[in-house]
């Protein structure tokens, strides 16, 4: 972590520099024998115009709290490339065929893009790992968390933002928890936290995740989460059938056993809970990737984006839903609500988010009140759907690790891997 004289520099190195005026790293010729024909003046010649294109000072700039967007740090769209990983048995020719490096170049906006939000998703969950600690307020976490993404990002409208509301799940809640205005809950010593973060650029989102303790004795649950998603990145890939990968989550999870309070207890991918693929503004775009054996017959594809998400639990391995909720999202053909705050209501998250994830503090940010009526009816109507916090039983304790990976056409990117997980 930089300190605050060490932040200045870079902010100062970079006040002059944009992405359409990047600094040329091409070196000075130098002519030692005034030779007017010397091969140093040719080859200067044969250059003259042709400058390099500068990659920027890269996240070692980034201050503390991060403050610079990442297109200031990366110029040119020249944001790190994910994990690579190479098919493999059938998919093996896919890594040196031409046929598929020429598709591959057709998506390069859409890579652009997701490492653009991959790269503020790194960055700002880096930073919030390193604060995060018991004694915090969970709403003081999502607004750092939040903030941090829209700046990084630079927030602008449908273009570029938030994902959705970051997940701040503890102990037997597993997701779908953020603080609503006027929560406050305090993370303590003892606590399992999941943190899940999203960012979007042009609709291309980048959805992870990660679990944080503060007591050793979890950490046989964080592994075993861990090893489980690795797994299910290992496992995926174009033609690859869903129940498969489902298969191989919940054989890795399965192994791991934890003691608690002199008790060995099996570890359990919580069943009814998976991974996604996502589509363009659409967190969960029609596939779910089981975390158990399933038989799901279902194909990968060529060009699909996927979040491989693994939940482990010390509970029953089922979660239910509970208590007031916090995420909603509209339905992508959403049509007119017969009331009229319903109405009203729905054009603010039409302009907003779209089809994309909000909650009631995102709506409160943009200084709506008295909404709640408009929105119960869009939820009786279906017209928005509310996605309230998921339990396990009291007592148990559950962990989540995700990444979102792209089956390129030639290799498999996970975009969101970082030095941290």
């Amino acid at each position: 972590m930089s300190s605050a004289t060490e932040a200045a520099a870079p902010e100062a190195q970079l006040a002059s520099l944009s992405i359409s005026d990047p600094i040329s790293t091409e070196p000075q010729a130098v002519d030692n024998n005034n030779d007017s024909d010397s091969e140093a003046e040719t080859n200067t010649k044969k250059n003259k115009g042709k400058k390099k294109k500068s990659k920027g000072p890269g996240a070692s700039a980034q201050t503390s709290p991060p403050s610079i967007p990442v297109s200031q740090l990366f110029l040119n769209n020249s944001y790190p490339v994910g994990e690579l990983q190479e098919y493999r048995d059938d998919n093996l020719f896919r890594t040196t065929s031409e046929e598929m490096r020429a598709k591959d170049r057709l998506n390069e906006k859409q890579l652009f893009d997701l490492r653009r939000a991959a790269e503020v998703h790194r960055e700002v969950r880096q930073y919030a790992q390193s604060v995060i600690r018991p004694g915090m307020d969970l709403a003081d976490i999502a607004e750092l968390i939040e903030n941090g993404t829209r700046t990084l990002v630079q927030e602008q409208g449908m273009a570029a933002g938030v994902g959705f509301p970051t997940g701040l799940s503890l102990n037997n809640c597993a997701a779908h928890y953020t603080p609503n205005k006027g929560d406050h809950v305090i993370i303590q010593q003892d606590d399992v936290l999941k943190v899940d973060i999203g960012v979007q650029v042009n609709g291309n989102i980048v959805d992870s995740a990660f679990t944080m303790a503060w007591n050793d004795r979890y950490k046989p649950l964080l592994d075993a989460v861990k090893d489980a998603t690795n797994t299910g990145i290992r496992e995926a890939g174009i033609d690859v059938r869903l129940g498969d990968v489902g298969a191989a989550i919940q054989e890795v999870m399965e192994s791991y056993e934890i003691e608690l309070d002199g008790k060995v207890i099996p570890i359990k991918p919580v069943r009814n809970l998976c991974g996604h693929n996502i589509g363009p503004y659409v967190i969960h775009s029609g596939k779910s990737v089981p975390i158990v054996a399933n038989g799901d017959p279902t194909r990968m594809e060529e060009g699909e984006l996927f979040a491989i998400e693994t939940f482990g639990t010390t509970g029953k391995g089922t979660v239910f839903e509970k208590g007031i909720c916090s995420h909603y999202s509209r339905t992508v053909d959403a049509r007119r609500s017969q009331s009229a705050s319903g109405n009203k209501l729905l054009s603010v998250i039409g302009k907003n988010f779209g089809s994309l994830p909000f909650c009631r503090r995102f709506l409160d940010r943009l200084g709506e009140s008295h909404y709640y009526l408009g929105l119960k009816n869009l939820v009786d109507e279906g017209i928005v759907t509310a996605y309230p916090p998921l339990w396990d039983v009291e007592g148990s304790y559950t962990a989540q690790f995700e990444h979102t990976l792209i089956l390129r056409p030639n290799i498999k990117e996970v975009l969101s891997r970082g030095d941290d997980f």
